[in-house]
């Protein structure tokens, strides 16, 4: 089974993703906060990183720019999922390394069509 992390501070839609996610067979674990999760990454070493950009501790630019740093780490597929689809936005998380970028909200096949897209499933 494929393991999906999933970087999220709002309770509502880190349970609906996850919902959405373990429903079509994926494995998924849900982090809130973001110093804790490159520790997450690091122990769990996931196949995916789906990462809030608004998080508390660490931001998901800097969690992102942390992983993109690491060779262990620097080709993880990472979607970053935010409420900010500003271009500015995109374009930061771009210049890090972003492999996808989504806006909430999102629509249900949308994201999934996007998680199996970037684990080739």
């Amino acid at each position: 089974m494929r393991h999906v992390l999933l970087i999220e501070d709002e309770a509502n839609i880190a349970e609906a993703l996850r919902f959405i996610l373990s429903r079509d067979g994926w494995q998924v674990s849900v982090m809130s906060e973001g110093e804790a999760a490159l520790a997450a990454v690091a122990a769990s070493r996931p196949d995916l990183v789906i990462l809030d950009l608004m998080l508390p501790g660490l931001s998901g630019l800097e969690i992102l720019q942390s992983l993109r740093a690491d060779p262990a780490t620097a080709a993880l597929p990472v979607l970053m999922l935010t409420a900010k689809g500003q271009g500015r936005d995109r374009d930061a998380a771009e210049r890090a390394g972003v492999s996808a970028f989504m806006t909430k909200p999102f629509d249900n096949s949308e994201i999934r069509a996007k998680v199996r897209d970037l684990l080739g499933a």
